[in-house]
C-alpha cells in the first residue's frame, strides 16, 4: 500500500524554481547568441546581393576577388556597428540613471550637437575633407559639450534638472549654428549631408582603430558605475545614507558618456533613438537594477543598430538607406508608444 509523503518531505524534493538572477543571466546569453545571429547576417547580407559559398570563402580566404573585398568591407562594418552599437546604448543607459529620466538619450544633453557642430566647423573653417579627420573634431566638439554641459549644470553642485536644462539650451545654439553655417556654406552642405544622417556605410579599419581604445575605455568606467548609479537613482539623500559619492559618480557618468556617445557619433554621425530604446526596453525585463541593465543594453543595442542597417541595405537594393534614417523612422512611432504608455501610468 502506497503511503504518501508528508507535506514536509515533498516541499523539501520538489524542484526549486529558478531564481530571478538565473532567469536574467539565461536572458543575457540567449541575447549575445542572437548578437552573433545578427552580426552574422550583417556580413552575409548587404545591397549587393552574394551567395552564401563566396561569403564563406570571403570570410577565411583573402584572393582579392570582387567577393573578397566587398566581404571584407562589410566585416569592418559589423565591427563598427557592434561597437558603436554598445556604446550608444550604454551611454544612453548612464543617462537615463543620471537624470532620472527613463526617456532620456545623449542627444538630451548636447552631445550630439557638439559632435555635429565641431565636423561642419572642420569643414567649412579648416578645409577637413576625410573621415579620419572628422572622428577628431567630432570627438573633441562632444567632449566640450559635456564638460559645458557638466559646468552650467553647476558642476560639483549639479543635479540632474540642471543637467538636462543645461543640454537643451545648448544643443538648440549649436544646431541653429550648424544650420545657419551649412546654409551659407553650400559645399559644407554637401559634405555633412551625408554624415549627419548617421551611417556605417563608409566603415574602415582606421576608423575602428582611431574610436576602439576611446569606447574601451568609456565601456569599463560606465560598466564599474553600476552600483553607485543605483544608489544615485534613488535619489539624493538615500544616496548620500548609502555612502554613494554624488559628485563624483556624477562626474564619472558625464565623462563615460561623453566618450561613449562622442567617439561612436564621430565614427558614424549622429545616430537616434538607440540609447534611448533599448535601455527603456531593457528595464522592463530586468528591473531597475543598473548591474543588469548596463550589461544588456551593451549587447543588445547593437543587434538594433545592425538590425536597422541590414533592413536599410535590404528594402533599397541595388542602393541602401542610411542606419540613422531606420533607426528614425523605427524609433519615432516607439517613443510616441513610451510616451503615451508612460502618461498612462502616471494618470
Amino acid at each position: 500500500m502506497l503511503v504518501d509523503s508528508p507535506p514536509e518531505q515533498r516541499a523539501e524534493t520538489a524542484p526549486a524554481p529558478p531564481t530571478r538572477r538565473a532567469i536574467r543571466a539565461f536572458g543575457l546569453l540567449v541575447s549575445v547568441g542572437v548578437l552573433l545571429l545578427v552580426a552574422l547576417a550583417s556580413i552575409a547580407i548587404g545591397a549587393k546581393a552574394l551567395p552564401l559559398d563566396q561569403v564563406w570563402h570571403g570570410l577565411f580566404h583573402d584572393s582579392g576577388t570582387y567577393a573578397d573585398v566587398v566581404v571584407g568591407d562589410r566585416i569592418s562594418r559589423t565591427v563598427l556597428g557592434l561597437l558603436a552599437g554598445a556604446a550608444l546604448g550604454l551611454s544612453g543607459a548612464v543617462l537615463q540613471a543620471l537624470t532620472r529620466n527613463p526617456l532620456a538619450d545623449p542627444g538630451l544633453l548636447g552631445i550630439n550637437a557638439g559632435a555635429s557642430a565641431a565636423v561642419v566647423t572642420a569643414i567649412t573653417y579648416f578645409g577637413v575633407t576625410s573621415l579620419s579627420g572628422y572622428v577628431w573634431f567630432a570627438f573633441l566638439g562632444a567632449a566640450a559639450v559635456g564638460a559645458l554641459v557638466w559646468f552650467l549644470g553647476g558642476s560639483r553642485g549639479a543635479t540632474p534638472v540642471r543637467l538636462a536644462l543645461a543640454g537643451t539650451a545648448i544643443s538648440a545654439a549649436l544646431y541653429g549654428y550648424l544650420q545657419a553655417v551649412m546654409i551659407m556654406d553650400g559645399a559644407a552642405l554637401g559634405k555633412m549631408r551625408f554624415w549627419t544622417v548617421g551611417s556605417l556605410a563608409s566603415a574602415t579599419d582606421s576608423t575602428i582603430e582611431q574610436v576602439a581604445p576611446f569606447l574601451a575605455v568609456g565601456t569599463l568606467v560606465a560598466l564599474a558605475l553600476a552600483r553607485p548609479l543605483n544608489a544615485v537613482a534613488m535619489g539624493d539623500d538615500t544616496a548620500r545614507a548609502l555612502g554613494a559619492n554624488l559628485n563624483r559618480t556624477r562626474a564619472l557618468s558625464m565623462a563615460a558618456a561623453t566618450v561613449l556617445c562622442g567617439a561612436a557619433t564621430a565614427a558614424c554621425g549622429p545616430i537616434v533613438f538607440v540609447g534611448l530604446m533599448v535601455p527603456h526596453a531593457v528595464r522592463s525585463f530586468t528591473g531597475p537594477d543598473l548591474r543588469w541593465i548596463l550589461p544588456y543594453a551593451t549587447v543588445l543595442s547593437p543587434v538594433l543598430l545592425l538590425g536597422a542597417d541590414v533592413l536599410g541595405r535590404m528594402v533599397a537594393r541595388p542602393a541602401e538607406l542610411q542606419v540613422g534614417i531606420v533607426t528614425a523612422v523605427l524609433g519615432g512611432p516607439v517613443f510616441i508608444f513610451l510616451v503615451r504608455r508612460r502618461r498612462t501610468a502616471q494618470l
